[in-house]
């Protein structure tokens, strides 16, 4: 077994981000806006939080009613102070979330999920500067199960994007155990615990659990000797944070140039 550990590369982007930071004449500034009744929310804000401290950047979150979530979306874009827009999902409507994340400037837009952000979407990029980080190329059969908006569709499309074709799987899919029974590469991003089970998995692949909070590949799947795969906790979700602030950093080094 080979782990991609996201933890280890998320602390050395850390370091160096710390030292972009240093030399910037205004440390850059990210606002977050989350919904008042996100509780499930705290843990990736606390994530963002502290890489932002550690890094010297400036980290402000804004809990909002929903009413009220697109009139500060909207006060923040037309802040000159402010780099960076995040709104943290999910919100409580798919309506609301699709006009937040339209109301959010593409220049601000780190989080890359705007149609004309440009940015890439950070779940995407984390998981590919993973796999770069540790040689593993992205090549044969590829599969990615989940379509939602913040990990598996932007995901799946980046992957198209760069010429690989994609099988998409989510909630619709027919007997999933057999379509994913001979995939080289499985990207699981669904939000469902332990949903991909060991005998689903073919030898030799490489398998990325992209999803949150809980592991969604069975504790089986880690006691295989013969895979490439990320850990949960410690393999995307690190890096996706990582990926969020380099964003932010570009971000910030466009408005300084």
């Amino acid at each position: 077994m080979k782990l991609l550990n996201g933890r280890e590369l998320a602390l050395f982007l850390q370091n160096r981000h710390a030292s972009l930071v240093a030399g910037m004449t205004v440390p850059p500034r990210l606002a977050i806006i989350r919904s008042q009744d996100n509780i499930a929310a705290d843990k990736y804000l606390r994530a963002k939080s502290i890489y932002g401290a550690a890094i010297g950047a400036k980290v402000d979150v804004y809990s909002e009613a929903p009413a009220d979530i697109i009139r500060r979306i909207k006060s923040l874009g037309d802040d000159p102070a402010v780099t960076g827009i995040i709104v943290q999902l999910p919100l409580p409507d798919d309506d609301l979330t699709n006009q937040a994340l339209a109301a959010v400037p593409a220049s601000k837009d780190v989080d890359g999920l705007g149609h004309n952000s440009p940015f890439e979407a950070t779940t995407p990029k984390a998981v590919l500067w993973l796999l770069a980080a540790y040689d593993v190329p992205v090549q044969g059969k590829i599969a990615v199960v989940g379509q939602g908006r913040l990990i598996g569709k932007p995901l799946a499309d980046r992957l198209e994007a760069a010429g690989h074709n994609v099988l998409r799987c989510d909630i619709r899919t027919i007997d999933l155990a057999n379509v994913l029974g001979d995939a080289d590469m499985l990207f699981s991003a669904t939000g469902q615990a332990h949903l991909i089970t060991t005998h689903m998995i073919k030898t030799g692949a490489v398998v990325v659990d992209a999803g949150s909070p809980a592991p969604e590949f069975e504790p089986a799947v880690y006691d295989r000797s013969d895979l490439i795969l990320t850990p949960n906790p410690g393999g995307v979700g690190p890096m996706t944070v990582a990926c969020l602030f380099d964003n932010l950093l570009i971000a910030s080094q466009r408005r300084q140039s």
